[in-house]
């Protein structure tokens, strides 16, 4: 996949040496593989969620959308560099405890401070590429859903903050970098990463965007690792109606009221997938609701599920 989307760059990539782009390639390699390792398929700790196929969904198909959209000459290499580095990093901690600053998660501030290790270890610095540690930090910081927790949270659960937060940081990176950082406004490159972050935080969010059955896939796998990280099982009773209320009620306040488009390319490029599924998402609320009823009530989280399943292959 890396090496298609440097060859679809290449006429723009030609100025830059071969050793930087294979640094480049390096660095996103090595932060998939850590996913990899620490929550996804090649470990012991795996998230349904957040794993390495999260990184494929943005690297692969959401960034294809973005550039079918946009142009490839819309953004620098620099610039699509740091997508794809974003991509496969901003997830790279997923078990931090609570620390709150500056309204940034805990899971993004380690994973910043392990992704600006991976750039150091493929011979970027910072004082030779400062665009690019500057653009990272604020891209994986503006990716944070509201980073306190419930005070009833048995840990810090990001599956769970999806659907209980005030929605993505990025939108007030901006207010959050007069607070803490004056004068940001002069820095022409810091202004530069607020944007990346924008059309990150909607490559982030784009499932609301995807056809339905993969958009509702995505909710599935969200629903199992909020169960999980919550330390309940699917075939058990108490897994029926927090299942049931995140797969209703939860996507229909992260669809209608906490998502919102940060971008104006991320709004030319996953807008109209979003109105195509707004139906359809109303219509599979409504018949779970009705269904699961219909059946005395919500018995397992296996139960909700199946029905589910079989509601979205109905709906298509």
């Amino acid at each position: 996949m890396i090496d298609d989307r440097l060859a679809r760059f290449a006429p723009q990539a030609a100025a830059h040496s071969d050793a930087l782009l294979a640094r480049a390639r390096d660095a996103v390699l090595i932060a998939f593989c850590r996913v990899a390792f620490r929550h996804g398929s090649w470990g012991e700790d795996f998230h349904p969620y957040h794993n390495e196929n999260h990184v494929v969904e943005i690297l692969g198909p959401r960034t294809e959308r973005l550039i079918d959209t946009v142009g490839v000459k819309a953004l620098t290499p620099a610039d699509w560099f740091l997508l794809a580095l974003f991509a496969a990093a901003h997830d790279l901690r997923q078990r931090e405890a609570p620390l709150f600053e500056a309204g940034i998660g805990s899971n993004e501030r380690a994973s910043v401070e392990e992704v600006t290790r991976i750039l150091k270890t493929c011979g970027f610095t910072r004082r030779s590429h400062r665009e690019i540690y500057v653009g990272i930090e604020l891209m994986i910081s503006g990716s944070t859903f509201d980073a306190r927790p419930p005070a009833s949270m048995l840990e810090y659960n990001t599956a769970e903050l999806l659907v209980q937060s005030r929605g993505a940081l990025a939108r007030k990176l901006d207010k959050k970098l007069d607070q803490h950082a004056p004068g940001w406004r002069n820095d022409a490159r810091v202004a530069h990463a607020l944007m990346l972050a924008r059309i990150a935080a909607d490559l982030d969010t784009a499932n609301v965007a995807e056809p339905f059955p993969e958009s509702m896939a995505s909710a599935r796998r969200l629903c199992l690792e909020r169960e999980m990280r919550s330390h309940r099982v699917p075939e058990s009773a108490e897994s029926a109606q927090p299942m049931l209320d995140f797969l209703t009620s939860g996507q229909e306040r992260y669809f209608f009221e906490l998502h919102r488009f940060s971008s104006d390319f991320g709004r030319r490029t996953f807008e109209a997938g979003k109105l195509a599924n707004a139906e359809k998402l109303k219509t599979l609320t409504t018949e779970l609701r009705n269904r699961i009823a219909a059946q005395g009530g919500p018995v397992s989280g296996v139960q909700v599920l199946e029905t589910f399943r079989e509601i979205v292959a109905a709906i298509g």
